[in-house]
């Protein structure tokens, strides 16, 4: 896979979109910590999309009644394909000093092409989607534009489920969690790509791990989908409406690995809590939904530790 920097040029201007943070009840003062930031992705299934590139030019936080700040010591633009991120991996940002206090929200400044009001395309070094060729071979030319409309307005926010904390002279860690699967989208009627606001905030040391194995007669590409308790029903399974995806209020999601012990899972960076977890195949090739082949409720996750949850979806004779 093309991993390497690449620019796309369009005539025109920048668009901004951004990742920014709420700092509740302090002005800025000299009492500093850190945040170890980094991000993370959950997959995006598709027959011809292999890459998904998004460049960071910079992060800016933003105190209670303040104006929004630059971090000075983010080092950026970093550009990065989301699609290499999955299944627990992630990769780091950069460790950015915020002033001491707690904070509910992050945002980013992308760089993404956009269209003018004349319908000409305004350029950037930024996003875009890598599209994947018959022979497996990277061609520049099949890139398409990844759009963000309004981004430069409405920004870029990530959200944590509690307000974390950064410690005087301490650290915090923490990952952003895009979710491709409902943040890139298709346009039926132009076939363009936009990228919708889909991420979320873990505190990594509140954070635990669900992994195991898919115990089925058969597979084709198989897809984890873990949901808060109760929240899961039938009808998330349905085909989308409009810009929504199929299983729309998952939590997080993950792809199902096969190897020489079978098909194994992993949901990383899921908050301490109960979880139920739905078990979808998808066709190989195309990636076209076929089915969902079962559920495990009752998942507890702990912080900083691994549940093993051994998932039996194999049909009942």
């Amino acid at each position: 896979m093309h991993t390497s920097r690449k620019r796309i040029v369009f005539p025109g201007i920048i668009l901004t979109i951004a990742l920014a943070l709420i700092l509740g009840g302090c002005s800025l003062g000299t009492q500093t910590g850190s945040v170890e930031l980094s991000i993370t992705d959950a997959p995006l299934l598709g027959d011809d999309v292999v890459g998904v590139y998004i460049t960071v030019q910079s992060i800016e936080f933003h105190l209670t009644e303040e104006e929004w700040m630059v971090m000075e010591d983010f080092e950026g633009p970093q550009t990065f394909n989301l699609m290499e991120l999955t299944n627990g991996t992630s990769r780091m940002l950069g460790e950015l000093v915020l002033p001491v206090g707690e904070y509910t929200q992050l945002r980013f400044i992308l760089g993404a092409p956009d269209q003018s009001e004349d319908g000409g395309i305004i350029t950037t070094v930024g996003s875009w989607v890598e599209i994947g060729t018959d022979n497996g071979v990277y061609d520049e030319g099949t890139d398409e534009p990844l759009f963000v409309p309004s981004g430069s307005q409405t920004g870029y926010k990530a959200t944590a489920g509690e307000p974390f904390s950064v410690p005087h002279n301490g650290t915090v860690a923490i990952t952003a969690d895009f979710d491709l699967r409902r943040a890139v989208v298709v346009r039926g009627a132009t076939g363009s790509y936009l990228l919708k606001p889909v991420l979320r905030l873990i505190v990594e040391d509140e954070a635990g791990i669900i992994s195991g194995e898919i115990l089925t007669a058969s597979v084709e590409t198989l897809m984890v989908f873990a949901y808060a308790d109760g929240i899961y029903d039938v009808a998330e399974a349905a085909d989308p409406v409009g810009d929504e995806p199929r299983f729309p209020n998952a939590v997080s999601s993950g792809l199902v690995t096969i190897d020489a012990d079978g098909p194994d899972y992993k949901l990383a960076f899921l908050a301490a809590g109960t979880y139920d977890l739905v078990v979808a195949e998808y066709d190989a090739e195309t990636g076209d939904f076929i089915g969902v082949l079962g559920t495990l409720d009752d998942v507890v996750v702990i912080s900083e530790q691994t549940t093993d949850a051994d998932i039996d979806v194999t049909p009942v004779p």
